[in-house]
């Protein structure tokens, strides 16, 4: 397996070495909206790499090495020894499409020999709660999943997705299947957020719509806990994202974060469900245990990886929480840092920031929709 990363701006266009991997399998494409939504740069890359598949969305930053990108695309093309690669996509209208989405995609990437999926989908027409049970219902617990929902930095306005030689779009969900006993594939997810006030029940909630937290407005306590910054919402709730669990499970715990608000209905929601029974406590981050928590996803993805894999290069897809970038600002890449100083010598690394990570969860193991999560997936490919 061997990798080769490239750049393209709107004012430069492509940057960097001559591309060597024009026989290269599959083509991963991370960029700000506005950036993929123009030039030529769609058809120069399928020029380059004729075989490939492509799969890319929008983001909140992209992630590249050990940097922090903005006005950029960043695009990774692999070329895989002994590793087949399929592509399926689904189109979305609302948050009801997902779990629809979710086991149409399945049933297209199906079969015996699949190892992993890596899926995209739009970021704020989804349920991606749904999304992946769905997904996980067709394949299967032996079937890890793992990928994230597209960005539109701190606006909320669109995302997109795009898939082959597809333009990225909104209202898409694509992923890509990895196939055969060579692939090998390690994860890792890591929060560091912290719990405040009291836990609550959640009393009354449809889906990822939250209305009521002990048989009061969730929306009216929000802003009760902001303050002015209430005003910013749903922006401003991402520096306090909300932790959900089943009061039977209590260490299965997800984090939930607001996507969109409507103060006329008292609704908020969320990229994930709020599931009415369960329990839910607001949170904030702190510098330290955030990039902290990153590097541990970096760890605990290395080390998952079966002691075979030894190739001549690893890539490791890190999708993180835009909610985490808003909270740590310009020392955001301090933890793509720390996450990257965890991997083995010479990994290729890429990835963006987003509105929700996929991942297996650390401790069930199930692969399940994150909030304001690092979350790190290793490839790599067993030795021939």
């Amino acid at each position: 397996m061997l990798c080769e990363k490239r750049t393209w701006t709107a004012d430069g266009g492509w940057v960097g070495r001559s591309p060597n991997l024009r026989d290269a399998g599959l083509v991963l494409y991370f960029g700000d909206r506005e950036v993929l939504a123009e030039g030529s740069w769609l058809e120069d890359l399928h020029g380059t790499y004729p075989k490939a598949c492509f799969i890319g969305c929008s983001t909140g930053g992209q992630i590249a090495r050990n940097e922090l990108l903005d006005g950029v695309l960043v695009a990774i093309a692999v070329r895989f020894a002994a590793t087949r690669v399929s592509l399926a996509d689904f189109e979305i209208s609302g948050p009801a499409d997902s779990r629809t989405a979710g086991e149409a995609i399945g049933q297209a990437l199906a079969a015996d020999d699949l190892s992993g999926v890596f899926v995209l989908s739009d970021g704020l027409l989804v349920n991606g709660s749904s999304l992946v049970a769905g997904l996980g219902a067709v394949l299967g617990p032996s079937v890890p999943i793992s990928g994230g929902l597209a960005g539109d930095g701190p606006h909320f306005k669109a995302t997109t997705v795009g898939v082959g030689t597809d333009t990225p779009r909104e209202g898409r969900v694509a992923a890509v299947g990895f196939y055969g006993s060579a692939i090998r594939l390690g994860y890792g997810s890591g929060g560091g957020w912290e719990s405040f006030g009291p836990s609550r029940l959640v009393t009354r909630s449809a889906s990822n719509l939250l209305l009521q937290l002990d048989s009061i407005s969730a929306l009216d306590l929000y802003e009760r806990y902001l303050g002015d910054e209430a005003s910013g919402l749903p922006g401003t709730g991402l520096h306090y994202p909300l932790r959900v669990w089943n009061p039977a499970k209590p260490q299965h715990d997800v984090v939930r974060t607001v996507l969109a608000v409507d103060r006329n209905a008292k609704t908020m929601t969320f990229a994930g469900d709020i599931p009415q029974g369960f329990n839910a406590q607001l949170m904030h981050g702190r510098f330290e245990e955030l990039v902290a928590a990153a590097a541990e996803a970096a760890t605990h993805a290395s080390s998952s990886l079966p002691p075979t894999a030894e190739s001549r290069q690893q890539l490791a897809i890190l999708v993180s929480c835009i909610g985490r970038r808003l909270a740590m600002g310009q020392a955001t890449g301090d933890e793509i840092q720390a996450a990257t100083a965890r991997l083995p010598p010479g990994t290729m690394t890429t990835g963006f920031y987003s509105y929700g990570e996929v991942a297996p969860h650390r401790i069930s193991g199930v692969c399940e929709l994150h909030n304001q999560s690092m979350t790190v997936t290793v490839i790599s490919e067993a030795p021939g």
